[in-house]
């Protein structure tokens, strides 16, 4: 059965779309009046690896700038770049695609229900747009459910890092920290300006070391870290944090020691469930 919480959940992202949908309607409409026969090359060619890549590394393309209508007032226009089929190892979790266009103001609670109690977070959208659009949507579609934080670093960067949809059931294997959604978005709101990057109680989003690299495997800064500011800050840890301290006070088993540094906790966190509200203000 549908519990309320799911079903006021289901209401609430419902509404949005529809204003967001109103207010983008005309551009829409103007989208698909443009050259029909372009439209349907372009897609042949995101369908194929190489336009993907060139994507993903940035390149411009002005046929698509000019069939690309502004954002909604109030929205951003995010890229989210799915992988191709090829590309997904077994870990992947297709849950679809977000919408490319994202709400744009507003703050965001983001509740995680561990096994060892609430972690909760503000999440400023007109910051971080896209990247809280889409873990929103995973949010949804309980992409994050009964999913264990897979690694633990309490040596220089200390940090607790969750999201990965493979790392569930039993024990641990050699692929955590492999998994996440079907797509791929650039990094926003990097924190090039701030010294330390990463001061305790940040939370922000892993990738991969390249650009355009975000999934949906995220890290709690517990303790002041000199990342390279490289990653997406994705919003500020308002509760919990002693929980993810009293983590690290159990320690890692090394796993990861020989190669990002760490290991599994050893005392494991259950994300049960992960929620974000809708955006305030």
């Amino acid at each position: 059965m549908t519990s309320t919480r799911e079903r006021q959940r289901a209401a609430a992202r419902a509404r949005l779309e529809k204003e967001m949908a109103e207010r983008s309607a005309k551009a829409r409409k103007r989208r698909q009046t443009q050259a029909i026969v372009s439209a349907a090359a372009a897609l042949v060619l995101v369908v194929a690896g190489t336009v993907w890549l060139a994507m993903s590394l940035g390149g411009d393309d002005d046929d698509d700038k000019n069939d690309t209508a502004a954002p909604a007032v109030g929205a951003s226009e995010c890229v989210f770049n799915a992988l191709p089929a090829e590309q997904r190892p077994p870990q992947i979790k297709d849950v679809g695609v977000p919408s490319n266009e994202q709400y744009a103001k507003g703050v965001q609670t983001m509740t995680i229900d561990t096994n060892l109690g609430p972690i909760t977070a503000k999440v400023d959208r007109s910051l971080v747009p896209c990247t809280a659009g889409s873990f929103t949507y995973l949010a949804e579609k309980n992409f994050f459910d009964n999913t264990k934080c897979h690694r633990l670093v309490t040596e220089g960067i200390k940090v607790l890092q969750c999201g990965d949809p493979s790392a569930t059931g039993n024990g641990w294997r050699e692929t955590d920290g492999q998994g996440g959604p079907s797509y791929r978005l650039p990094e926003e709101n990097l924190p090039t300006d701030k010294r330390p990057p990463y001061p305790e109680g940040v939370i922000a989003m892993a990738n991969s070391g390249q650009p355009g690299s975000t999934g949906s495997q995220f890290f709690i800064v517990y303790g002041d870290s000199p990342l390279d500011p490289a990653y997406t800050v994705l919003g500020t840890i308002t509760g919990g944090l002693d929980i993810v301290k009293d983590v690290a006070k159990a320690g890692d088993d090394g796993a990861f020691a020989q190669q990002a540094g760490g290991g599994h906790p050893k005392k494991e966190v259950i994300i049960k469930d992960l929620t974000m509200s809708n955006p305030q203000g």
